[in-house]
């Protein structure tokens, strides 16, 4: 066998053995099946389509907290609508926040600090029971020890000037003692707490540049 014939052999011998190696690996295709290109995919919703399905569904910003379709849930809507910063559950952190704060510039008598944020009507009636309290002799030991229930109580919205207001009940934990001018507890016992109800109702212009939200009325 001459050496040319003999080399053809090899070569061919290798091509064999490197189209089975390549079949092995890549599969074998039929003629029929689609390109990779052009193979068929599972469709996915849109962007478009996941936001109209969340738009029409059930706001639970807003159904967590009241009834779906009530009353309080449409006042609390026209809210966001006029204000879209403005989200129920960022709200009700805020107003327990401002419960404790209020709440203890009041037992402590520190009423220009929490001025800006009442009511006229609201401040004159603080206002009037530290007075008084000073008048007697009385000095006010306090310690906030926490708001154990926080609940959005009511909401209306006057849709001709923008104005909200929302009721909140807050049910809280306080130790208060009370000591006359010799220093002697007319009121209260040290280190023991008592629960303090409260619902408050606050007050604001949605869409308005001042951000922050007044006391315009309290109940028990």
């Amino acid at each position: 066998m001459n050496s040319p014939l003999l080399q053809l052999l090899v070569l061919a011998g290798i091509a064999i053995f490197l189209i089975l190696r390549l079949k092995s690996v890549l599969g074998t295709r039929d003629g029929f099946e689609p390109s990779q290109q052009t193979r068929p995919s599972t469709p996915t919703p849109s962007r478009r389509q996941d936001f109209e399905v969340i738009d029409g569904g059930p706001d639970h910003d807003i159904t967590d907290h009241v009834a779906e379709g009530s009353d309080d849930a449409k006042a609390l809507a026209d809210m966001k609508r006029t204000d879209s910063s403005f989200a129920v559950g960022e709200f009700l952190q805020g107003a327990k926040q401002a419960y404790e704060w209020i709440l203890m510039s009041f037992e402590r008598g520190q009423m220009d600090e929490i001025r800006p944020f009442l009511d006229d009507d609201v401040f004159d009636a603080f206002n009037s029971v530290v007075e008084a309290r000073a008048q007697q002799g009385l000095t006010i030991e306090a310690e906030f020890v926490g708001v154990r229930e926080t609940t959005l109580a009511g909401a209306r919205f006057d849709n001709a000037t923008n104005t909200a207001e929302i009721t909140v009940r807050f049910i809280g934990e306080l130790i208060s003692v009370v000591r006359d001018q010799n220093g002697e507890i007319v009121e209260g016992e040290p280190g023991k707490a008592k629960k303090q109800k409260d619902t408050w109702t606050f007050e604001r212009v949605m869409g308005s540049d001042d951000p922050n939200w007044r006391l315009v009325a309290t109940d028990e």
